[in-house]
């Protein structure tokens, strides 16, 4: 008999990565799975000491200052204002969802606060990151409702801090605050008429989180990707959808998604963003052809090797570029 064939190499599921990388996604993905326990709920208080937060902070940072907002005080809900010091304006303001699986995560955790100042420095727009509330504590529809509250806050010009103009509005998010953030779009867009100032000019998803029953091909390819793995969004999805629904659920599944809003001009253009090694790039094209069948402008930004999450570590190449890219949508709008 002759010698049995070598097992085929198993594909790369990760581009080159310093130590220091390397350790910052491990971190990643050990935040999530240490702090989730077997009775489907989070361990909050060791989050806390895992995921400490960043105290906003009215001395600027590269130009950048930053100050926590009630927007709702009886829920409570609220948001962290990035801008640009001394303030300037009237400015472009991106009202902004951070990811985290609906469950972790908040607009304090360094990662997205360096993001945040990352958007606000390059794109010379005030950022609004909301700090919505997480599941499993509080489910669909809970961050979408306190995503729509964000606009209506900014929809009241009493309500701004400093000079915002919410007629150059734009939302952005990544991974679950990408969902968010095109869930939101969807609820301006059908009821568009009950907002007397904003007016969004576009739509960032970045990497958003959806999803369905079947695994798709780059979900079995990319088994073992930093960040996402397909057991963690099982469970995410699980934690956020309402008791006894599936990932057929308009939250999750992109047509369903994406429903009404062929007859709702008000729902802005999108860019969608979408990285070569994350497992979930097959749904984030099927979100783009939804929005494309339902006749909605679409702009793919690819980063064949890019992450899922790339864009809140500066040391890969990607992340500057996006940024750019964030920069020049803002100032399609009239902004810097």
């Amino acid at each position: 008999m002759g010698e049995a064939a070598p097992a085929p190499a198993k594909a790369r599921v990760a581009p080159p990565m310093s130590w220091r990388t390397r350790l910052s996604v491990l971190a990643a993905g050990y935040l999530t799975d240490a702090t989730r326990r077997a009775d489907g709920t989070i361990n909050r208080r060791l989050l806390t000491v895992l995921d400490p937060g960043v105290a906003a902070s009215a001395a600027p940072r590269n130009g950048v200052a930053t100050r926590d907002i009630a927007i709702d005080p009886a829920l409570p809900l609220r948001a962290r204002l990035f801008y640009h010091c001394p303030a300037e304006g009237p400015v472009p303001v991106v009202v902004f969802f951070h990811g985290g699986g609906f469950a972790y995560l908040s607009a304090a955790s360094p990662g997205y606060d360096a993001a945040c100042r990352r958007i606000t420095r390059y794109s010379g727009a005030a950022v609004l990151s909301v700090d919505y509330r997480r599941s499993p504590e509080h489910r669909f529809p809970a961050a979408y409702d306190d995503g729509l509250a964000a606009l209506r806050f900014l929809d009241d010009p009493k309500n701004h801090p400093m000079p915002l103009d919410a007629s150059r509005c734009f939302l952005a998010g990544d991974s679950a605050g990408g969902n968010i953030a095109h869930h939101v779009a969807r609820r301006y867009a059908l009821s568009h008429s009950s907002f007397a100032h904003v007016r969004l000019a576009g739509l960032i998803a970045i990497q958003p989180f959806f999803g369905g029953e079947e695994r798709t091909p780059s979900e079995l390819r990319l088994d073992g990707a930093p960040i996402v793995s397909v057991p963690r969004t099982d469970w995410m999805w699980r934690a956020f959808l309402p008791p006894g629904a599936d990932r057929t659920h308009q939250a999750s599944s992109p047509a369903p998604a994406t429903t009404g809003i062929d007859d709702a001009p008000a729902f802005p253009p999108a860019t969608v963003v979408i990285g070569g090694y994350d497992p979930l790039q097959d749904w984030q094209r099927r979100y783009c052809d939804a929005l494309r069948t339902k006749g909605k402008e679409v702009r793919v930004l690819e980063y064949p090797d890019a992450i899922h999450a790339f864009y809140l570590f500066p040391e890969f190449a990607e992340s500057r570029d996006l940024m750019l890219r964030i920069k020049e949508i803002v100032a399609a709008a009239g902004g810097k």
